[in-house]
């Protein structure tokens, strides 16, 4: 099975394009034994693209642990650079059909080559049945929860997916790997969470780090940066327009007033083409 390993930010996947659409049940089956960084490829999740009858492309994305995911920022950028590059001859605006919906994709490049790439991450959602979040009312802004006898103040926001906002005097020095793992499985979440602990600096400038639920820590997340400046925005923390600071780079995000769509700009890279024999 042909491969390309792509990484953004540092949070990389093992690229995979078919020209049908596949059996996600095996590939699930499979990503543990793919994903496994000292007996496989080495990733966090793979990316599968395969025709779609609404966009130009399809995605769907496994996590490590052969979980599916509904959306992914890192991995829809270096998609969106595989499917420019190789695919679509060099059009600069097309669609990807994901787990949520059809979603814009605008690409920066010069001689044909990315520099960045900007997707419409949609609208958030902030009703707590609909993230899903076992917690009445119209919004989860700031609330608290414990575990293990600590107290959290968070903030919950669907970018597609469930994502724990939480503000901490200083993100990079947090002990993610001790919290993530136990609030990402905190039974007010049905379907678990990603976390993200975020030092808000400013209106347009915040640094995060992640407990990427089916994953644990990575470099980067995508949806969770868009999550992180939803979030903040709702509780007075930032702007609507914010450099999101990641432990391998960053992200531009902006949550647009006039149509309440999020969009997130930032890098993708290629790594190398391989083929799977396991």
């Amino acid at each position: 099975m042909k491969f390309t390993k792509m990484h953004g930010l540092g949070n990389d996947f093992v690229v995979i394009h078919t020209p049908f659409t596949p059996d996600f049940t095996e590939l699930a089956a499979l990503a543990p034994r793919i994903c496994d960084r000292h007996t496989g490829v080495g990733a966090d999740g793979i990316a599968v693209l395969y025709p779609s009858s609404v966009a130009d492309i399809a995605m769907r994305i496994i996590n490590s642990d052969g979980s599916i995911a509904e959306q992914c920022g890192n991995a829809m950028r270096c998609v969106a650079r595989y499917v420019y590059e190789r695919m679509n001859g060099l059009r600069k605006q097309f669609t990807i059909e994901s787990k949520i919906g059809v979603q814009p994709v605008w690409i920066e490049a010069e001689a044909g080559v990315v520099s960045r790439v900007r997707i419409d991450m949609g609208q958030p959602v902030l009703t707590p049945r609909e993230i899903p979040l076992q917690l009445p009312g119209e919004s989860a802004v700031e609330q608290t929860l414990s575990v293990e006898g600590r107290s959290f103040v968070y903030t919950a926001v669907s970018m597609g997916n469930p994502h724990m906002v939480i503000a901490v005097e200083d993100a990079t020095a947090f002990p993610v790997a001790k919290w993530g793992p136990l609030l990402e499985k905190h039974p007010l979440f049905p379907n678990k969470t990603n976390v993200e602990f975020v030092t808000y600096h400013s209106s347009d400038e915040a640094t995060m780090r992640v407990w990427e639920r089916g994953v644990g820590i990575t470099l980067a997340c995508g949806s969770g940066a868009c999550a992180t400046v939803v979030a903040g925005a709702l509780a007075g923390k930032c702007g609507r327009k914010v450099l999101v600071h990641l432990p391998a780079g960053d992200l531009f995000i902006e949550w647009c007033e006039e149509d309440d769509r999020v969009y997130m700009t930032g890098p993708a890279s290629f790594v190398y083409d391989g083929v799977w024999l396991g």
